[in-house]
């Protein structure tokens, strides 16, 4: 499972098989979760930058993130030979995915995946997610 927080805390997921390395449905997760408009309206806006870690640092990633107008925020894997700059305060921010996905691994279900289906894995993480939602809602 492959997720992303968007502007005002929206979350997406993309769930992905198991063997498979996630920077492959890296494209199909950033169309994800948008908003179709059927009229008039403003324009969708596309993610101003894009932190992930160093298992998306290739040059195809950044090139396909750069052609979309978006920053990646991704630091250089050790063994290249050219390296690139990356904003690190920008690149700290990331912890917030990784602590979303550790509060949905809280629940038992979605850490241990009982579901054989991805569709109902999916319901399951949603559900959680909204539980999670719900929760922050009543802290406030």
């Amino acid at each position: 499972m492959t997720g992303r927080i968007v502007r005002r805390g929206q979350l997406a997921f993309y769930l992905t098989s198991g063997e498979r390395h996630e920077m492959q449905e890296l494209i199909p997760l950033l169309d994800s979760g948008q908003v179709k408009r059927t009229g008039r309206g403003r324009p969708k806006l596309p993610p101003l930058a894009l932190a992930a870690d160093r298992g998306y640092s290739s040059y195809a990633t950044r090139n396909e993130l750069q052609r979309r107008g978006i920053r990646p925020v991704i630091p250089p894997k050790r063994d290249l030979k050219r390296s690139w700059r990356y904003d690190r305060e920008q690149y700290r921010k990331r912890h917030h995915v990784e602590q979303m996905v550790n509060r949905l691994k809280r629940y038992h279900r979605v850490a241990t995946r009982y579901e054989k289906r991805g569709w109902m894995y999916l319901a399951v993480v949603m559900i959680s997610a909204i539980r999670e939602w719900a929760a922050s809602l009543a802290l406030l």
